[in-house]
């Protein structure tokens, strides 16, 4: 397995840390009530954004079946 710096492995894995942090965040704010509204929102539709580029990712990552 290529595990270069900027391989799609590695990146997969970033983003899967990034996102596991933004969730822990999103937890810590949310039982107590955010003191900002647009903050919450924000880191939300960035966890959103990371979700999605990791789909994205791991399509790439699958190899294709034959026709």
């Amino acid at each position: 397995m290529n595990l270069s710096l900027h391989s799609p492995h590695r990146q997969l894995i970033a983003l899967r840390i990034e996102h596991a942090d933004l969730d822990a965040l999103i937890g810590l704010c949310a039982p107590d009530g955010a003191p900002d509204e647009f903050t919450l929102r924000r880191l939300k539709k960035r966890r959103l954004a990371l979700r999605d580029a990791m789909h994205r990712l791991e399509r790439a990552l699958q190899p294709q079946e034959p026709a």
